[in-house]
Protein backbone atom coordinates (compact mmCIF):
# COMPACT_ATOMS: atom_id res chain seq x y z
CA UNK A 1 0.00 0.00 0.00
CA UNK A 2 2.83 2.36 0.91
CA UNK A 3 4.61 1.46 -2.35
CA UNK A 4 1.42 2.23 -4.31
CA UNK A 5 1.09 5.68 -2.68
CA UNK A 6 4.72 6.49 -3.48
CA UNK A 7 4.24 5.42 -7.09
CA UNK A 8 1.12 7.55 -7.47
CA UNK A 9 2.98 10.53 -5.99
CA UNK A 10 5.77 10.15 -8.51
CA UNK A 11 3.27 9.94 -11.35
CA UNK A 12 1.58 13.14 -10.17
CA UNK A 13 4.85 15.09 -9.83
CA UNK A 14 4.82 16.56 -13.39
CA UNK A 15 1.32 17.88 -12.83
CA UNK A 16 2.55 19.74 -9.74
CA UNK A 17 5.42 21.42 -11.63
CA UNK A 18 5.29 25.18 -12.04
CA UNK A 19 3.80 26.77 -15.18
CA UNK A 20 5.87 26.74 -18.37
CA UNK A 21 6.76 30.34 -19.25
CA UNK A 22 7.93 29.37 -22.74
CA UNK A 23 4.62 27.68 -23.54
CA UNK A 24 2.61 30.63 -22.23
CA UNK A 25 4.75 32.97 -24.32
CA UNK A 26 4.17 30.86 -27.45
CA UNK A 27 0.41 30.85 -26.86
CA UNK A 28 -0.20 34.49 -25.88
CA UNK A 29 2.82 36.63 -26.73
CA UNK A 30 4.52 35.33 -29.87
CA UNK A 31 1.91 36.70 -32.25
CA UNK A 32 3.02 40.24 -31.35
CA UNK A 33 6.60 39.77 -30.15
CA UNK A 34 7.64 36.87 -32.50
CA UNK A 35 8.61 33.31 -31.63
CA UNK A 36 12.25 34.44 -31.60
CA UNK A 37 11.39 37.18 -29.04
CA UNK A 38 13.08 39.63 -31.41
CA UNK A 39 9.95 41.71 -31.93
CA UNK A 40 7.11 42.12 -34.39
CA UNK A 41 4.09 44.31 -33.72
CA UNK A 42 5.41 44.60 -30.18
CA UNK A 43 9.01 45.19 -29.11
CA UNK A 44 11.70 42.56 -28.63
CA UNK A 45 11.39 40.76 -25.28
CA UNK A 46 14.96 39.96 -24.35
CA UNK A 47 17.23 41.42 -21.63
CA UNK A 48 19.02 43.71 -24.09
CA UNK A 49 15.69 45.31 -25.00
CA UNK A 50 13.94 45.27 -21.62
CA UNK A 51 16.65 47.39 -20.00
CA UNK A 52 15.46 48.48 -16.53
CA UNK A 53 12.12 46.65 -16.81
CA UNK A 54 12.76 43.63 -14.57
CA UNK A 55 11.23 41.58 -11.75
CA UNK A 56 8.05 42.93 -10.19
CA UNK A 57 7.90 45.85 -12.64
CA UNK A 58 7.90 43.46 -15.60
CA UNK A 59 5.21 41.31 -13.98
CA UNK A 60 3.08 44.42 -13.48
CA UNK A 61 3.29 45.28 -17.18
CA UNK A 62 2.25 41.74 -18.13
CA UNK A 63 -0.64 41.87 -15.67
CA UNK A 64 -1.86 45.41 -16.36
CA UNK A 65 -0.70 46.12 -19.92
CA UNK A 66 0.82 49.41 -21.02
CA UNK A 67 -1.17 52.62 -21.51
CA UNK A 68 -1.26 54.17 -24.98
CA UNK A 69 -0.03 50.95 -26.63
CA UNK A 70 -1.59 47.76 -28.02
CA UNK A 71 -0.19 45.77 -25.05
CA UNK A 72 -3.19 44.26 -23.18
CA UNK A 73 -3.22 43.19 -19.56
CA UNK A 74 -3.34 39.46 -18.73
CA UNK A 75 -4.44 39.63 -15.08
CA UNK A 76 -7.78 38.13 -16.01
CA UNK A 77 -6.21 35.42 -18.18
CA UNK A 78 -3.15 34.29 -16.21
CA UNK A 79 -2.56 33.52 -12.54
CA UNK A 80 0.15 35.30 -10.57
CA UNK A 81 2.44 32.25 -10.88
CA UNK A 82 1.87 32.09 -14.64
CA UNK A 83 2.66 35.79 -14.97
CA UNK A 84 5.86 35.27 -12.97
CA UNK A 85 6.81 32.33 -15.20
CA UNK A 86 6.41 34.23 -18.47
CA UNK A 87 8.24 37.24 -16.97
CA UNK A 88 11.17 34.99 -16.05
CA UNK A 89 11.16 33.49 -19.53
CA UNK A 90 11.33 36.81 -21.40
CA UNK A 91 13.94 38.17 -18.96
CA UNK A 92 16.26 35.21 -19.62
CA UNK A 93 19.04 35.64 -22.21
CA UNK A 94 18.62 34.08 -25.62
CA UNK A 95 20.77 30.99 -26.27
CA UNK A 96 22.98 33.23 -28.41
CA UNK A 97 23.05 37.06 -28.28
CA UNK A 98 21.47 38.57 -31.40
CA UNK A 99 23.94 40.17 -33.79
CA UNK A 100 22.73 42.79 -36.23
CA UNK A 101 25.59 44.71 -37.79
CA UNK A 102 26.39 46.02 -41.26
CA UNK A 103 26.70 42.57 -42.83
CA UNK A 104 23.36 41.37 -41.46
CA UNK A 105 21.64 44.58 -42.51
CA UNK A 106 23.05 44.52 -46.03
CA UNK A 107 21.99 40.89 -46.45
CA UNK A 108 18.36 42.03 -46.15
CA UNK A 109 18.57 44.89 -48.67
CA UNK A 110 16.08 44.40 -51.47
CA UNK A 111 15.99 46.98 -54.28
CA UNK A 112 13.08 46.54 -56.67
CA UNK A 113 14.33 45.42 -60.09
CA UNK A 114 11.18 46.78 -61.77
CA UNK A 115 11.59 50.30 -60.37
CA UNK A 116 12.13 53.01 -62.99
CA UNK A 117 12.27 56.63 -61.75
CA UNK A 118 9.92 59.02 -63.55
CA UNK A 119 11.36 62.26 -64.89
CA UNK A 120 8.37 64.19 -63.49
CA UNK A 121 5.33 63.37 -61.37
CA UNK A 122 3.09 60.82 -63.10
CA UNK A 123 0.01 62.64 -61.75
CA UNK A 124 -1.44 66.15 -62.17
CA UNK A 125 -1.80 66.94 -58.46
CA UNK A 126 0.41 69.43 -56.63
CA UNK A 127 3.36 67.27 -55.44
CA UNK A 128 3.82 69.59 -52.46
CA UNK A 129 0.25 69.00 -51.30
CA UNK A 130 0.39 65.21 -51.23
CA UNK A 131 -0.74 63.65 -47.94
CA UNK A 132 0.16 60.11 -46.91
CA UNK A 133 -2.25 58.17 -44.69
CA UNK A 134 -0.80 55.22 -42.78
CA UNK A 135 -3.41 52.46 -42.63
CA UNK A 136 -2.21 50.13 -39.88
CA UNK A 137 -5.18 47.77 -40.21
CA UNK A 138 -3.78 46.07 -43.29
CA UNK A 139 -0.25 47.56 -43.56
CA UNK A 140 -0.77 50.02 -46.40
CA UNK A 141 -0.29 53.73 -47.08
CA UNK A 142 -2.74 55.73 -49.18
CA UNK A 143 -1.34 58.60 -51.24
CA UNK A 144 -3.89 61.43 -51.34
CA UNK A 145 -4.14 64.48 -53.59
CA UNK A 146 -4.44 67.24 -50.97
CA UNK A 147 -6.71 69.30 -53.21
CA UNK A 148 -9.17 66.79 -54.69
CA UNK A 149 -8.66 64.19 -51.92
CA UNK A 150 -8.46 61.51 -54.60
CA UNK A 151 -6.34 58.43 -53.84
CA UNK A 152 -3.40 58.41 -56.27
CA UNK A 153 -1.94 55.14 -55.01
CA UNK A 154 -2.20 52.67 -52.16
CA UNK A 155 0.96 50.68 -51.49
CA UNK A 156 1.86 47.90 -49.08
CA UNK A 157 4.25 48.70 -46.23
CA UNK A 158 6.25 46.53 -43.84
CA UNK A 159 4.21 45.22 -40.92
CA UNK A 160 3.58 47.58 -37.96
CA UNK A 161 4.78 50.96 -39.27
CA UNK A 162 6.06 52.97 -36.32
CA UNK A 163 6.98 56.65 -36.06
CA UNK A 164 6.40 59.27 -38.71
CA UNK A 165 7.57 58.73 -42.30
CA UNK A 166 10.32 61.11 -43.42
CA UNK A 167 10.46 62.94 -46.76
CA UNK A 168 13.48 63.90 -48.82
CA UNK A 169 14.04 67.69 -48.86
CA UNK A 170 12.52 68.01 -52.33
CA UNK A 171 9.46 66.00 -51.28
CA UNK A 172 9.98 63.34 -53.93
CA UNK A 173 10.87 60.33 -51.78
CA UNK A 174 9.42 59.10 -48.51
CA UNK A 175 11.01 56.65 -46.08
CA UNK A 176 8.83 54.48 -43.85
CA UNK A 177 10.01 52.42 -40.86
CA UNK A 178 8.38 49.47 -39.10
CA UNK A 179 8.66 48.50 -35.46
CA UNK A 180 10.87 45.55 -36.37
CA UNK A 181 13.38 47.74 -38.17
CA UNK A 182 12.41 47.52 -41.83
CA UNK A 183 12.98 50.74 -43.78
CA UNK A 184 11.09 51.20 -47.03
CA UNK A 185 11.85 53.81 -49.72
CA UNK A 186 8.98 54.97 -51.93
CA UNK A 187 9.09 57.35 -54.92
CA UNK A 188 6.07 59.66 -54.74
CA UNK A 189 6.62 61.07 -58.23
CA UNK A 190 6.69 57.58 -59.75
CA UNK A 191 4.12 56.10 -57.33
CA UNK A 192 6.44 53.14 -56.90
CA UNK A 193 8.46 51.40 -54.19
CA UNK A 194 12.23 51.69 -54.63
CA UNK A 195 13.30 49.07 -52.09
CA UNK A 196 13.67 48.16 -48.44
CA UNK A 197 16.24 47.03 -45.86
CA UNK A 198 16.05 45.82 -42.25
CA UNK A 199 18.17 48.35 -40.34
CA UNK A 200 17.36 47.03 -36.84
CA UNK A 201 15.48 44.36 -34.92
CA UNK A 202 13.51 46.67 -32.63
CA UNK A 203 13.53 50.24 -33.91
CA UNK A 204 11.96 53.46 -32.68
CA UNK A 205 11.99 56.13 -35.38
CA UNK A 206 13.93 57.63 -38.29
CA UNK A 207 15.30 61.06 -39.19
CA UNK A 208 16.46 62.64 -42.45
CA UNK A 209 19.62 64.76 -42.73
CA UNK A 210 19.17 68.32 -43.97
CA UNK A 211 20.88 67.58 -47.29
CA UNK A 212 18.79 64.45 -47.82
CA UNK A 213 21.78 62.13 -48.15
CA UNK A 214 21.46 60.22 -44.89
CA UNK A 215 18.69 58.47 -42.99
CA UNK A 216 19.25 57.69 -39.30
CA UNK A 217 17.48 54.76 -37.62
CA UNK A 218 17.18 54.73 -33.82
CA UNK A 219 16.99 51.24 -32.32
CA UNK A 220 16.52 49.49 -29.02
CA UNK A 221 18.00 46.37 -30.60
CA UNK A 222 20.76 46.55 -31.46
CA UNK A 223 21.44 49.42 -29.06
CA UNK A 224 22.73 51.60 -31.86
CA UNK A 225 22.13 54.31 -34.41
CA UNK A 226 22.25 53.00 -37.97
CA UNK A 227 22.88 55.52 -40.74
CA UNK A 228 21.76 54.57 -44.25
CA UNK A 229 22.50 56.16 -47.58
CA UNK A 230 19.18 57.44 -48.90
CA UNK A 231 20.39 56.85 -52.46
CA UNK A 232 20.57 53.06 -52.30
CA UNK A 233 19.70 52.07 -48.68
CA UNK A 234 23.26 50.87 -48.08
CA UNK A 235 24.80 51.08 -44.61
CA UNK A 236 26.96 54.14 -44.09
CA UNK A 237 27.67 53.61 -40.39
CA UNK A 238 26.44 51.61 -37.40
CA UNK A 239 27.23 53.55 -34.20
CA UNK A 240 26.86 51.49 -30.99
CA UNK A 241 25.24 53.53 -28.21
CA UNK A 242 27.00 53.56 -24.86
CA UNK A 243 27.57 56.18 -22.19
CA UNK A 244 30.90 57.75 -21.42
CA UNK A 245 31.43 55.06 -18.77
CA UNK A 246 30.72 52.27 -21.24
CA UNK A 247 27.13 51.51 -20.16
CA UNK A 248 25.15 50.31 -23.22
CA UNK A 249 21.98 52.24 -24.01
CA UNK A 250 18.96 51.82 -26.18
CA UNK A 251 18.34 54.74 -28.56
CA UNK A 252 14.87 56.12 -27.77
CA UNK A 253 14.63 58.56 -30.66
CA UNK A 254 16.58 60.45 -33.29
CA UNK A 255 15.70 63.86 -34.73
CA UNK A 256 17.04 66.09 -37.48
CA UNK A 257 18.43 69.45 -36.32
CA UNK A 258 18.55 71.15 -39.74
CA UNK A 259 20.08 74.45 -38.66
CA UNK A 260 22.91 72.53 -36.96
CA UNK A 261 23.48 69.91 -39.70
CA UNK A 262 23.21 67.19 -37.07
CA UNK A 263 21.12 64.34 -35.81
CA UNK A 264 20.19 64.57 -32.12
CA UNK A 265 19.73 61.32 -30.18
CA UNK A 266 17.79 60.43 -27.03
CA UNK A 267 19.54 57.66 -25.06
CA UNK A 268 17.14 55.76 -22.84
CA UNK A 269 19.58 54.23 -20.36
CA UNK A 270 22.34 56.80 -19.77
CA UNK A 271 22.24 60.51 -18.80
CA UNK A 272 23.52 61.82 -22.11
CA UNK A 273 22.22 63.15 -25.40
CA UNK A 274 24.26 62.93 -28.59
CA UNK A 275 24.71 65.05 -31.66
CA UNK A 276 25.94 63.31 -34.80
CA UNK A 277 27.31 65.53 -37.57
CA UNK A 278 25.68 65.09 -40.98
CA UNK A 279 28.06 67.40 -42.87
CA UNK A 280 31.69 66.72 -43.87
CA UNK A 281 32.93 69.66 -41.77
CA UNK A 282 31.20 68.50 -38.58
CA UNK A 283 32.88 69.10 -35.22
CA UNK A 284 35.43 69.14 -33.83
CA UNK A 285 33.87 67.52 -30.74
CA UNK A 286 36.20 66.70 -27.85
CA UNK A 287 35.47 63.55 -25.84
CA UNK A 288 37.86 64.51 -23.05
CA UNK A 289 39.73 67.47 -21.58
CA UNK A 290 40.18 70.60 -23.66
CA UNK A 291 43.23 72.78 -22.91
CA UNK A 292 41.92 75.78 -24.80
CA UNK A 293 38.74 76.62 -26.70
CA UNK A 294 40.43 79.47 -28.63
CA UNK A 295 39.90 79.49 -32.38
CA UNK A 296 42.56 77.46 -34.10
CA UNK A 297 43.69 75.63 -30.95
CA UNK A 298 43.71 71.82 -31.25
CA UNK A 299 44.82 70.78 -27.76
CA UNK A 300 42.08 68.36 -26.72
CA UNK A 301 41.54 64.69 -25.88
CA UNK A 302 39.51 62.31 -28.05
CA UNK A 303 38.51 64.77 -30.76
CA UNK A 304 35.97 63.69 -33.37
CA UNK A 305 35.49 65.69 -36.54
CA UNK A 306 33.96 65.32 -39.97
CA UNK A 307 30.96 63.36 -41.20
CA UNK A 308 29.22 61.40 -38.40
CA UNK A 309 31.43 62.92 -35.68
CA UNK A 310 29.80 62.49 -32.26
CA UNK A 311 29.27 65.03 -29.51
CA UNK A 312 28.18 63.99 -26.02
CA UNK A 313 26.12 66.32 -23.81
CA UNK A 314 25.66 65.28 -20.18
CA UNK A 315 22.18 65.54 -18.66
CA UNK A 316 20.87 65.12 -15.13
CA UNK A 317 18.87 62.00 -16.12
CA UNK A 318 18.19 59.95 -19.25
CA UNK A 319 15.76 61.74 -21.57
CA UNK A 320 13.20 59.70 -23.52
CA UNK A 321 11.72 62.32 -25.79
CA UNK A 322 12.57 65.74 -27.27
CA UNK A 323 11.12 68.95 -28.59
CA UNK A 324 13.09 71.83 -30.16
CA UNK A 325 12.72 75.53 -30.68
CA UNK A 326 12.54 76.59 -34.36
CA UNK A 327 16.23 77.57 -34.47
CA UNK A 328 17.28 74.28 -32.86
CA UNK A 329 19.32 76.13 -30.23
CA UNK A 330 17.29 74.69 -27.38
CA UNK A 331 16.13 71.15 -26.70
CA UNK A 332 13.28 70.38 -24.33
CA UNK A 333 13.54 66.86 -22.95
CA UNK A 334 11.64 64.70 -20.49
CA UNK A 335 12.10 61.45 -18.66
CA UNK A 336 8.72 59.72 -18.58
CA UNK A 337 9.53 58.19 -15.20
CA UNK A 338 9.91 61.66 -13.65
CA UNK A 339 7.70 64.69 -13.20
CA UNK A 340 9.84 67.38 -14.78
CA UNK A 341 11.37 68.34 -18.08
CA UNK A 342 14.64 70.10 -18.77
CA UNK A 343 15.81 72.67 -21.29
CA UNK A 344 19.24 72.05 -22.82
CA UNK A 345 21.07 74.83 -24.63
CA UNK A 346 22.70 72.93 -27.49
CA UNK A 347 25.16 75.73 -28.21
CA UNK A 348 26.78 75.57 -24.79
CA UNK A 349 25.91 71.92 -24.16
CA UNK A 350 24.23 72.05 -20.75
CA UNK A 351 20.86 72.24 -19.00
CA UNK A 352 19.65 75.78 -18.38
CA UNK A 353 16.12 75.32 -16.97
CA UNK A 354 13.63 72.82 -15.59
CA UNK A 355 9.95 72.58 -16.49
CA UNK A 356 6.97 71.14 -14.53
CA UNK A 357 5.85 68.37 -16.87
CA UNK A 358 4.15 65.55 -14.90
CA UNK A 359 1.90 62.83 -16.28
CA UNK A 360 4.20 61.42 -19.00
CA UNK A 361 4.57 64.40 -21.35
CA UNK A 362 4.57 63.43 -25.02
CA UNK A 363 7.06 65.97 -26.33
CA UNK A 364 7.28 64.20 -29.68
CA UNK A 365 3.76 65.51 -30.34
CA UNK A 366 4.55 68.99 -29.10
CA UNK A 367 3.90 72.03 -31.28
CA UNK A 368 4.86 75.72 -31.13
CA UNK A 369 3.49 78.99 -32.48
CA UNK A 370 3.62 82.76 -31.96
CA UNK A 371 1.21 84.34 -29.43
CA UNK A 372 1.40 88.06 -28.69
CA UNK A 373 4.82 88.15 -30.31
CA UNK A 374 6.24 85.38 -28.12
CA UNK A 375 7.00 81.81 -29.10
CA UNK A 376 5.11 79.29 -26.97
CA UNK A 377 4.90 75.52 -27.07
CA UNK A 378 2.27 72.98 -26.08
CA UNK A 379 2.66 69.35 -25.06
CA UNK A 380 0.03 66.73 -24.15
CA UNK A 381 0.36 64.32 -21.21
CA UNK A 382 -0.17 60.62 -21.78
CA UNK A 383 -1.46 59.92 -18.26
CA UNK A 384 -3.43 63.11 -17.59
CA UNK A 385 -6.16 65.13 -19.25
CA UNK A 386 -4.09 68.27 -19.57
CA UNK A 387 -1.95 70.21 -22.01
CA UNK A 388 1.00 72.25 -20.75
CA UNK A 389 1.74 75.61 -22.38
CA UNK A 390 5.35 76.84 -22.01
CA UNK A 391 6.84 80.25 -22.87
CA UNK A 392 9.92 79.47 -24.95
CA UNK A 393 11.71 82.72 -24.08
CA UNK A 394 11.81 82.52 -20.29
CA UNK A 395 10.71 78.85 -19.99
CA UNK A 396 7.84 79.68 -17.65
CA UNK A 397 4.61 77.71 -17.43
CA UNK A 398 1.98 79.89 -19.11
CA UNK A 399 -1.05 77.71 -18.52
CA UNK A 400 -2.29 74.18 -18.01
CA UNK A 401 -5.31 73.51 -20.23
CA UNK A 402 -7.60 70.88 -18.74
CA UNK A 403 -9.15 68.38 -21.15
CA UNK A 404 -11.58 65.51 -20.66
CA UNK A 405 -8.90 62.82 -20.84
CA UNK A 406 -5.31 61.91 -21.79
CA UNK A 407 -4.36 62.80 -25.33
CA UNK A 408 -1.63 61.60 -27.67
CA UNK A 409 -1.42 64.13 -30.51
CA UNK A 410 -1.55 67.89 -31.00
CA UNK A 411 -1.63 69.64 -34.36
CA UNK A 412 -2.12 73.12 -35.77
CA UNK A 413 -1.02 75.20 -38.78
CA UNK A 414 -0.05 78.81 -39.41
CA UNK A 415 -3.24 79.08 -41.47
CA UNK A 416 -5.48 77.67 -38.74
CA UNK A 417 -6.84 79.39 -35.63
CA UNK A 418 -7.03 76.32 -33.41
CA UNK A 419 -5.00 73.58 -31.81
CA UNK A 420 -6.61 70.20 -32.43
CA UNK A 421 -6.12 67.97 -29.37
CA UNK A 422 -7.47 64.42 -29.21
CA UNK A 423 -8.46 62.31 -26.20
CA UNK A 424 -6.93 58.89 -26.84
CA UNK A 425 -7.94 56.86 -23.77
CA UNK A 426 -10.48 56.84 -20.96
CA UNK A 427 -14.20 57.45 -20.71
CA UNK A 428 -14.04 60.39 -23.12
CA UNK A 429 -12.00 58.60 -25.80
CA UNK A 430 -12.82 60.02 -29.20
CA UNK A 431 -13.38 63.62 -28.17
CA UNK A 432 -11.48 66.29 -30.07
CA UNK A 433 -10.75 69.60 -28.29
CA UNK A 434 -10.44 72.74 -30.36
CA UNK A 435 -8.28 75.30 -28.51
CA UNK A 436 -7.95 78.94 -29.55
CA UNK A 437 -4.24 79.60 -30.12
CA UNK A 438 -4.42 83.14 -28.74
CA UNK A 439 -6.83 82.89 -25.80
CA UNK A 440 -5.72 79.33 -24.92
CA UNK A 441 -9.34 78.45 -24.19
CA UNK A 442 -11.18 75.32 -25.33
CA UNK A 443 -13.77 76.71 -27.74
CA UNK A 444 -15.35 73.47 -28.88
CA UNK A 445 -15.34 69.76 -28.09
CA UNK A 446 -16.30 67.60 -31.04
CA UNK A 447 -17.34 63.94 -30.92
CA UNK A 448 -17.01 62.88 -34.56
CA UNK A 449 -17.89 59.21 -33.99
CA UNK A 450 -19.22 58.36 -30.49
CA UNK A 451 -17.55 55.36 -28.87
CA UNK A 452 -14.68 55.18 -31.34
CA UNK A 453 -11.08 56.37 -31.20
CA UNK A 454 -10.66 59.64 -33.08
CA UNK A 455 -7.10 60.97 -33.18
CA UNK A 456 -4.21 62.59 -35.05
CA UNK A 457 -4.92 65.68 -37.12
CA UNK A 458 -3.03 66.80 -40.22
CA UNK A 459 -3.62 69.85 -42.37
CA UNK A 460 -3.46 70.47 -46.09
CA UNK A 461 -0.63 72.64 -47.38
CA UNK A 462 -2.54 75.92 -46.90
CA UNK A 463 -4.13 74.90 -43.61
CA UNK A 464 -7.66 75.27 -44.96
CA UNK A 465 -8.64 71.68 -44.25
CA UNK A 466 -7.98 69.39 -41.32
CA UNK A 467 -7.81 65.61 -41.69
CA UNK A 468 -8.67 63.48 -38.62
CA UNK A 469 -8.51 59.68 -38.23
CA UNK A 470 -11.24 57.37 -37.01
CA UNK A 471 -8.63 54.96 -35.65
CA UNK A 472 -10.63 51.75 -36.13
CA UNK A 473 -10.40 48.74 -38.43
CA UNK A 474 -13.44 49.98 -40.37
CA UNK A 475 -12.31 53.56 -39.96
CA UNK A 476 -12.08 56.68 -42.06
CA UNK A 477 -10.32 60.00 -42.50
CA UNK A 478 -12.71 62.85 -41.72
CA UNK A 479 -12.01 66.07 -43.61
CA UNK A 480 -13.03 69.35 -41.92
CA UNK A 481 -13.02 72.97 -42.98
CA UNK A 482 -10.50 74.28 -40.45
CA UNK A 483 -12.17 77.72 -40.25
CA UNK A 484 -15.85 76.81 -39.96
CA UNK A 485 -15.14 73.37 -38.37
CA UNK A 486 -17.78 71.87 -40.67
CA UNK A 487 -17.29 68.31 -41.87
CA UNK A 488 -16.63 68.16 -45.62
CA UNK A 489 -16.34 64.44 -46.31
CA UNK A 490 -15.22 61.05 -44.98
CA UNK A 491 -12.74 58.80 -46.75
CA UNK A 492 -13.07 55.11 -45.77
CA UNK A 493 -9.77 53.67 -44.52
CA UNK A 494 -8.51 50.54 -42.75
CA UNK A 495 -7.51 51.68 -39.25
CA UNK A 496 -5.87 54.94 -40.35
CA UNK A 497 -3.36 56.33 -37.87
CA UNK A 498 -0.92 59.10 -38.82
CA UNK A 499 -1.28 61.45 -41.78
CA UNK A 500 1.64 63.39 -43.23
CA UNK A 501 1.53 66.30 -45.67
CA UNK A 502 4.65 66.75 -47.79
CA UNK A 503 4.78 70.56 -47.55
CA UNK A 504 4.11 70.73 -43.83
CA UNK A 505 6.83 68.22 -43.10
CA UNK A 506 9.65 69.42 -45.34
CA UNK A 507 9.11 73.10 -44.42
CA UNK A 508 8.65 72.42 -40.67
CA UNK A 509 5.32 74.24 -40.78
CA UNK A 510 4.23 75.92 -37.53
CA UNK A 511 1.99 73.58 -35.60
CA UNK A 512 3.52 70.41 -37.06
CA UNK A 513 5.40 67.96 -34.89
CA UNK A 514 8.82 67.05 -36.19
Amino acid sequence: MIRLIVSLSLLAAPALAGPDGAMIYADLCASCHAQTRLGGTGPALIPESLGRLRGAALQTVIAEGRPMTQMPGFRGTLSATEIAAVAAYVAAPLPAPPVWGSAEIMATRDLRPDYTPAAAPVFDADPMNITLVVETGDSHISVLDGDSLATLDRFETPFAVHGGPKFSPDGRFVFVMSRDGWVQKYDIWSLAEVGRVRAGLNSRNIAMSRDGQWLAVASYLPAALTILSTADLSVARVIPAAGRDGTPSRVSAVYQAPDRDTFVLALKDVPEIWEIATAPDGGPYAEGLVHSHEAGMREAVGVERGLFARRRIATSAPLDDFFFDPAYRHLIGANRDGGTGVVVNLDVGREIATLPLPGMPHLGSGISWLRDGRRIMAAPHLNEGRISIIDMQDWSLVKVIETSGPGFFLRSHAGAAHIWADVFTGDHRGEMHLIDKQTLEVVKVMVPEPGRTVAHTEFTRDGSRALVSIWEQDGAVIVYDSATLAEITRLPMVKPSGKYNVWNKITFEDGTSH
